[in-house]
């Protein structure tokens, strides 16, 4: 299950030459950073298994609530960032960024890959999505069974972390995320006619994402 009820989800690419600096951000600081906010439980960053999976990059920040992803010790980082943020985030492409309330999570503990399903959904359907990723639960070496619903004016915030950037793409409405023990397993979760008839909406932006780190609650002094 995952550590709260509420995500920050963020997918994105980055250029070749940035890549390093990018690695040596993300583990040494931009993590520490942000699981270190009051409310944020732990970090992951999952980075794609093969070409196919577009972005390459899909990080997770797991919030007790919806509240703290609207909050005043998270909007301050957002509005003062560091050096190395500020330049290494000018570089991501392809961002898709999602506050999310987790309406869904279902299993025994995290796993060493992940699927997730971008897509559009309205409030009436919710429920039968619900039970779909439920039922996606309970496949052979599925760890874990996660939904979630963004929150538009939440993912949308123009803070100074997001001013004068253009790789920024609309949030999506919904998010489906299958963890499991290997890519394997996660081949046979076919979600997206079942989704369909359920009254979820395409384009399914589907990836599939192998865990490089993890981090947890920590103190972070800049």
């Amino acid at each position: 299950m995952l550590a709260g009820e509420a995500v920050v989800a963020i997918w994105n690419d980055i250029p070749a030459e940035t890549r390093e600096q990018f690695y040596d951000w993300h583990i040494n600081e931009h993590m520490p950073e942000r699981v270190g906010i009051p409310g944020f439980r732990r970090g992951r960053r999952y980075i794609a298994i093969d070409p196919a999976t577009k972005p390459e990059f899909f990080t997770l920040y797991e919030l007790d609530t919806m509240q703290v992803a609207q909050g005043s010790d998270y909007a301050n980082r957002l509005n003062d960032p560091t050096p190395a943020t500020a330049h290494v985030t000018s570089r991501f492409q392809n961002t898709f960024r999602a506050l999310s309330r987790v309406l869904v999570s279902h299993g025994p503990g995290g796993g060493g890959v992940m699927l997730t399903i971008r897509f559009g959904c309205d409030a009436q359907h919710i429920p039968g999505l619900r039970a779909l990723v439920r039922a996606a639960g309970q496949g052979a070496r599925v760890t874990g069974a996660h939904f979630c619903q963004g929150d538009a004016a939440a993912s949308s915030a123009r803070t100074v972390e997001y001013q004068g950037r253009t790789d920024i793409q609309p949030p999506p409405d919904c998010f489906i995320m299958i963890e499991a023990t290997d890519a394997g397993a996660l081949s046979q979760i076919m979600l997206d006619r079942a989704m369909t008839g359920a009254g979820a909406t395409g384009p399914y932006e589907r990836g599939v994402y192998r865990l490089e780190y993890t981090r947890t609650k920590t103190g972070f002094a800049p």
